[in-house]
């Protein structure tokens, strides 16, 4: 009953949780320098853009302030910040129905969605990369403590930790994807999509996204590679040294049937940690590995609205992104208890 209790608690928590993060979000993008109004200040000012722009009067170098005052009006900043913070939230669904500033005919919903497949597909298959591949050799290098299986694979597993996901990715192009003559000309060199995808046969475009999605995914596991391989071995040599497992072996049972039927799944429980960001995966990828590969995804979404100084879009993906998170960290409460019964939380 307390888990239910629990799981109760933590779903009611959510709300006070969003609200906080996102009235502290919303109070200090009002304070960034070079906002919207600013920026259409300088539009109209004609400035960085080689000519004054035609705003309707003589000197293009300065604007009145009735003119100020409309532009403040058009973006909301004439309202109190507590009811532009009620608008977001409610009139505008916490801002997807909001205009974005960059692109006025389009909703910031409109431009998160247009997006959210690419960064999914993209999330979703390096998490899953990453799970298949990292726990089953953490699981071998702790059967293989300090053999050489486990020397070379650690060796490997730090090289590839020890270079960055957004370099890794720039040799990648640079070896396969024909940018120096003498290597190979193997993948696309960037995109989602070829220019004749529509005319492409269905068993065609699925061998041109596995093309394209091929060295991008690769540079998104490389980042968590490591980290979950040594995870998942650390925490299975822990259980292994463990009391109930000699007490297996010690009433006859074998070292395979104590590791397999034992040991195992109670070193998943850490690993059970990671798994919520399951929820999260469509905003996982890498900013700069959406940057060198030219993805439109979510990850250059986000940078192009903080750039742009674009606050329905950026205020969007944080809103979705908090929510997911949050129920994220649930999710991964719920496996634990799935992992190992025995848990309960009991005074929490």
């Amino acid at each position: 009953m307390e888990r239910i209790d629990y799981f109760v608690k933590r779903f009611l928590l959510i709300i006070p949780t969003f609200l906080g993060i996102t009235v502290l979000c919303f109070i200090l993008i009002q304070f960034v320098p070079g906002g919207p109004v600013e920026q259409a200040i300088m539009r109209m000012k004609g400035i960085g853009s080689g000519e004054a722009a035609a705003v309707g009067q003589g000197d293009a170098g300065s604007i009145t302030e009735a003119q100020r005052e409309a532009i403040e009006a058009y973006y909301g900043f004439d309202q109190p910040i507590y009811k532009r913070y009620v608008n977001w939230l409610v009139t505008h669904r916490i801002g997807m129905q909001m205009p974005s500033y960059k692109y006025p005919h389009k909703t910031a919903w409109e431009l998160i969605r247009g997006r959210f497949r690419v960064s999914l597909i993209f999330g979703l298959t390096g998490f899953i990369l990453s799970y298949l591949v990292c726990i089953p050799l953490g699981i071998a290098k702790a059967l293989r403590h300090n053999r050489m299986f486990d020397l070379l694979s650690s060796i490997a597993v730090f090289v590839g930790y020890a270079i960055p996901p957004f370099a890794f990715g720039m040799i990648l192009k640079m070896l396969f994807c024909g940018t120096i003559e003498e290597f190979w000309d193997i993948f696309p060199i960037s995109g989602f999509h070829s220019e004749n995808y529509a005319d492409l046969s269905f068993f065609g475009k699925i061998q041109d996204t596995f093309m394209h999605m091929a060295l991008p995914v690769l540079c998104y596991v490389i980042g968590n590679f490591a980290v979950l391989t040594l995870l998942m071995k650390n925490s299975l040599i822990e259980q292994i040294s463990r009391d109930y497992v000699r007490t297996v072996m010690a009433k006859g049972g074998s070292f395979t049937r104590a590791v397999w039927g034992h040991a195992l799944r109670n070193s998943l429980i850490p690993i059970a940690t990671g798994m919520g960001a399951i929820l999260t995966v469509m905003f996982a990828g890498s900013v700069i590995i959406e940057q060198v590969f030219e993805i439109p995804g979510m990850g250059r979404l986000s940078l192009e609205s903080i750039v742009g100084r674009d606050y329905p879009v950026f205020m969007g993906i944080l809103a979705l992104t908090s929510i997911l998170g949050l129920l994220g960290n649930i999710l991964s409460d719920f496996l634990y208890v799935i992992i190992d019964p025995r848990i309960n939380f009991q005074g929490l």
